[in-house]
């Protein structure tokens, strides 16, 4: 019976070995994009967005979009989501947002308001917009 407890002991260390494997694996896998992030870091950006908006001025609502998409983007990158634009991150990101249509149309605002003469932007789309990049940050579990 010498040989049958060894046996034994060979395949409990077999399974040991196995079992600390996928723990690893999942470990190390798990959670794609949802690394902890600083959340006081992102909730003071956040609140500087928005105080620094002038109700009355259009142009402070371009530049809060302009800052949260670079607020986003920033949250993206330390998630670890791949991709050297923020573009490429949005397209490996669909599962990590509850509204990824909604955080294209305000990435592609933002790109409007930075790249053509006429990217002006209303109040009203500007809100939306920027409630949009709140809850993709909160989503990310920044804010």
């Amino acid at each position: 019976m010498p040989g049958f407890n060894s046996a034994i002991v060979i395949m409990l260390i077999v399974i040991a070995i196995v079992g600390f494997a996928i723990l690893a694996i999942l470990a190390l896998t798990r959670g794609h994009g949802k690394k902890l992030l600083n959340k006081d870091y992102y909730r003071t950006a956040w609140l500087e967005i928005e105080n620094n908006i002038n109700h009355d001025n259009n142009a402070s609502y371009q530049f809060a979009i302009l800052s949260a998409d670079k607020l986003l983007d920033k949250a993206l990158r330390e998630s670890g989501v791949a991709g050297n634009t923020m573009g490429d991150r949005l397209k490996q990101s669909d599962k990590l947002f509850q509204d990824i249509n909604g955080v294209w149309a305000a990435h592609k605002m933002r790109n409007r308001i930075a790249h053509e003469v006429n990217g002006n932007v209303n109040k009203v789309v500007a809100k939306r917009m920027l409630t949009i990049y709140k809850n993709a940050l909160k989503d990310l579990g920044a804010i």
